[in-house]
């Protein structure tokens, strides 16, 4: 039985996993993800490959869950992995290993598992938001992960804050990695959060002192949240609009705080005109096995 390999890789770490035909985990491991030397990377990678050959038996179908997107010539680029900006990932990877390697972005992969075997699993349009260090997501649709001609379908963080949020609450301008400012993602995504707390209270706070805070009912600490929920209602409208799809999964860090869930929906709701519904928003069920998962289905779905 031909087993398949998911590899998520992140900014900090890399994870690699291995599935059966049927996407039931078999083994995984964790390890850091070199950052800053492609050659180092490569061979990290390469080496992680073949550690997971030999664990099966046999040269396993490949996917990639990987942070940024690939230009018309398959350059990556806008990744939070400096040494792979402008690098032909796939090409070389196949060079390698010598085999298919199917990559696709990590949120969008998300998405793949979540639509195909999670929470979006019945729905025909699902759109996945992961709300974690950054924000960003994916659309599924008629059977097939929806990409666009750039690849940019999801990129969703990076679109400006509704400017009624940014007058009603007096939030500053947050200068954002992409280049803009202003951006969705230095308001809604965990760094946000924090960014808001700081400054209602006046001083830095991670997202943990933040939801002891709140749950104890310190001021600054609700009024962030306030704002926070009006931030994320304002974004996920700007979705519902855009895609019109049948549920919403949450994923990432912040979907695991109840009150955020809880809340999403009446936000949403507030930033839309009447007669328009908020679909049902689901938590992913995959949790943060989901993203390698998804590569694991692209790698099998390229291989046929």
């Amino acid at each position: 039985m031909k087993l398949c390999y998911g590899l998520d890789i992140g900014g900090t770490k890399m994870e690699l996993a291995i599935f059966d035909q049927q996407m039931q985990l078999q083994q995984e491991w964790r390890l850091a993800t070199p950052t800053t030397n492609y050659a180092d990377f490569l061979q990290q990678l390469c080496a992680q490959i073949t550690q997971a050959d030999q664990f099966s038996g046999q040269k396993g179908q490949l996917g990639i869950a990987l942070p940024g997107i690939q230009d018309a010539n398959g350059r990556v680029v806008s990744s939070n992995v400096p040494c792979l900006n402008g690098r032909q990932v796939v090409a070389d990877l196949q060079q390698l290993l010598q085999r298919p390697v199917a990559i696709g972005n990590d949120c969008r992969c998300f998405v793949f598992s979540e639509a195909v075997l999670g929470a979006g699993r019945g729905f025909v349009r699902v759109l996945g938001v992961i709300l974690g260090t950054g924000c960003g997501g994916g659309f599924y649709a008629d059977g097939a992960l929806q990409q666009g001609r750039q690849q940019l379908v999801g990129e969703f963080g990076h679109q400006n804050l509704a400017a009624r949020v940014v007058q009603q609450h007096r939030l500053p301008l947050y200068s954002c990695g992409c280049g803009l400012v202003g951006c969705a993602e230095t308001y809604v995504s965990g760094r946000g959060l924090e960014r808001l707390y700081q400054h209602f209270a006046g001083e830095p706070k991670s997202t943990y002192q933040w939801l002891e805070d709140y749950r104890a009912g310190q001021p600054a600490a609700v009024h962030t949240f306030a704002a926070y929920m009006d931030a994320l209602g304002s974004v996920l409208a700007a979705q519902l609009l855009a895609y019109d799809p049948d549920v919403i999964v949450l994923g990432g860090g912040l979907s695991d705080i109840a009150e955020i869930v809880a809340a999403a929906p009446e936000a949403t709701q507030a930033h839309l005109f009447a007669g328009v519904q908020v679909p049902p928003i689901k938590v992913a069920e995959g949790g943060a096995a989901s993203g390698k998962r998804g590569a694991a289905l692209l790698g099998a779905k390229a291989n046929g």
